[in-house]
């Protein structure tokens, strides 16, 4: 009988020892099961527990490790994870410290993401100071995606809604299956070689690992990271990662939500400019005051210093001149910021975007008229209405065809 069998044990050593068995005869192991009971601490660590029919054992996965899953686990998740065996003392019970976790049955696929990951990372291409600023004011935004997408809806029609000033371009690529990955760094090419737009909106739905895999390319990241136009990734869902994110300029959680990235509200630049407006006008009139005040106390003053009528006469004059100058300089700044102000409301003008070659069709008659946004409401021998910088125009389809 060894010795620690015949000495009488407090729990604390009994537990130590216990815990010190597990980590001699064990080690990492790797564990299926389903997430259940998930938390995610303010300290960054996690805590939860994995089951199956037979039975189910704590886990804890602490900040430095997790930080390298590339998804937000949730209960009822099948994952797989590497771990030490141990038990937790203080409370007797025995746990998995989780090193690694990879969603189950895309081991293969998930460790693939962990190498690239790393070996980018090494590389520097996901470092914050080669990051691009987002332009607050861009001329054009450009959208590469599939036009069968059900991403490109949302986002143009956050665009619309956003900034229907902003003309847009669609780079339209396959953005699943083998080909995707050249298709989409063809697009990141032709953006950057037209340079057409000052912002690249990347985006993708949802789907599972195997669905997003065109943007876990190697070379497509290293096309990103070329990229001289800032490029805001949205693809998948908000808890989807993919390299691509990483190298992005920046990572929206959804398509929608790169598009409201990239994109300003016009009805709040108009308000901005608004109160600009009346700020200056406050400022000018202030001004005006504060000089009528002070050629006040001056008149007063000659009227009680009693000089000299000539000399009167002649600081009057100097007086007057210098209001004159001074009015003139106020008034002249004031119409250079009008006209400031008016040239960035001009800018705005649709009208503008016509005369820069764009046109608009129309479809409908009197109120129910309306803009043709997608080309599949296009049908052939339809009559529709041409609005161009110049006038308006019927033109009727002799066919249609997709591009």
């Amino acid at each position: 009988m060894s010795e620690i069998s015949r000495s009488v044990l407090t729990v604390g050593e009994l537990n130590r020892a216990i815990a010190e068995s597990l980590q001699e005869h064990f080690d990492t192991v790797w564990v299926s099961g389903e997430i259940s009971n998930f938390k995610a601490y303010d300290s960054g660590h996690w805590y939860f527990s994995l089951k199956d029919e037979e039975g189910q054992i704590r886990c804890v996965m602490f900040r430095g490790r997790n930080g390298q899953v590339g998804f937000m686990p949730q209960s009822g998740d099948l994952v797989e994870v590497g771990a030490s065996l141990g038990l937790y003392v203080p409370r007797g019970d025995v746990q998995l410290t989780v090193q690694v976790m990879r969603k189950a049955g895309l081991g293969g696929l998930y460790e693939a993401f962990l190498k690239l990951k790393e070996k980018l990372a090494k590389a520097g291409l996901f470092a914050e100071e080669a990051k691009q600023a987002i332009p607050t004011h861009p001329r054009a935004i450009g959208i590469i995606t599939s036009p069968q997408a059900a991403a490109l809806k949302d986002v143009l029609s956050t665009l619309a809604r956003r900034a229907p000033h902003i003309p847009i371009v669609i780079y339209p690529t396959l953005v699943q299956g083998p080909e995707a990955p050249a298709g989409i760094i063809a697009a990141l090419k032709a953006a950057n070689v037209e340079a057409e737009v000052d912002v690249i909106l990347l985006v993708r739905g949802g789907g599972s690992i195997e669905d997003l895999w065109a943007f876990n390319d190697e070379q497509l990241a290293y096309a990103l990271a070329d990229s001289t136009i800032p490029v805001v990734s949205g693809v998948g869902h908000e808890t989807d990662f993919t390299i691509a994110d990483f190298v992005a300029d920046v990572r929206a959680p959804t398509p929608t939500g790169a598009a409201e990235l990239a994109a300003p509200r016009r009805d709040q630049l108009l308000s901005e400019l608004a109160s600009f407006q009346q700020a200056l006008l406050q400022r000018l009139t202030l001004r005006l005051e504060r000089e009528a005040q002070t050629l006040d106390q001056l008149a007063l003053r000659l009227n009680h210093a009693l000089p000299n009528p000539e000399r009167m006469r002649e600081q009057l004059t100097f007086l007057r001149q210098r209001l004159s100058q001074s009015w003139l300089v106020r008034i002249e700044s004031w119409q250079q910021g009008q006209t400031h102000l008016g040239a960035q409301l001009e800018a705005l003008n649709p009208q503008r975007t016509l005369e820069r070659g764009y046109a608009v069709i129309m479809r409908g008659m009197g109120e129910q008229t309306h803009a043709v946004r997608n080309p599949d409401e296009l049908r052939p021998q339809e009559t529709l209405q041409v609005r161009l910088a110049e006038g308006e125009a019927e033109i009727v389809l002799g066919a249609v065809k997709p591009l």
